[in-house]
């Protein structure tokens, strides 16, 4: 039986689980392994701090998630097909993993911060 999401350790169990998904995607693991070369070592723990203040608000995240999409954007164009595969890329993974009122709601969160980022990039 799945649980909820219930802590910075299931935060990371999410986040090591999608970011397996995402490196090997045929839609937007090119934008990590090879246009944002992404160092994973340095890249996850930012967010599971990122996810872990989006979901306890621990206040834990320092960083500029806007700036970091629109450079990306300036090395390889994101469009709106990269920002909703991505979530429900995010989507699946935490149905996969996870179910509950925190599930839930991170489901919505990372949807809204999709539709923001992409209209802020792409438009």
């Amino acid at each position: 039986m799945k649980t909820d999401i219930r802590n910075k350790d299931d935060i990371t169990i999410l986040v090591d689980a999608f970011y397996l998904k995402v490196k090997t995607d045929s839609t937007i693991g090119y934008l990590f392994t090879e246009i944002a070369m992404t160092n994973w070592e340095k890249h996850l723990p930012i967010m599971y701090d990122f996810w872990d203040n989006i979901i306890f608000h621990t206040g834990n995240f320092d960083g500029n998630p806007m700036l970091k999409h629109r450079m990306l954007d300036q090395k390889s164009t994101l469009t709106e097909v990269h920002f909703k595969h991505w979530t429900q890329l995010w989507k699946k993974t935490v149905n996969d993993l996870f179910e509950g009122e925190k599930a839930e709601e991170i489901k919505v969160r990372a949807e809204n911060i999709s539709k923001w980022m992409m209209n802020k990039v792409i438009s």
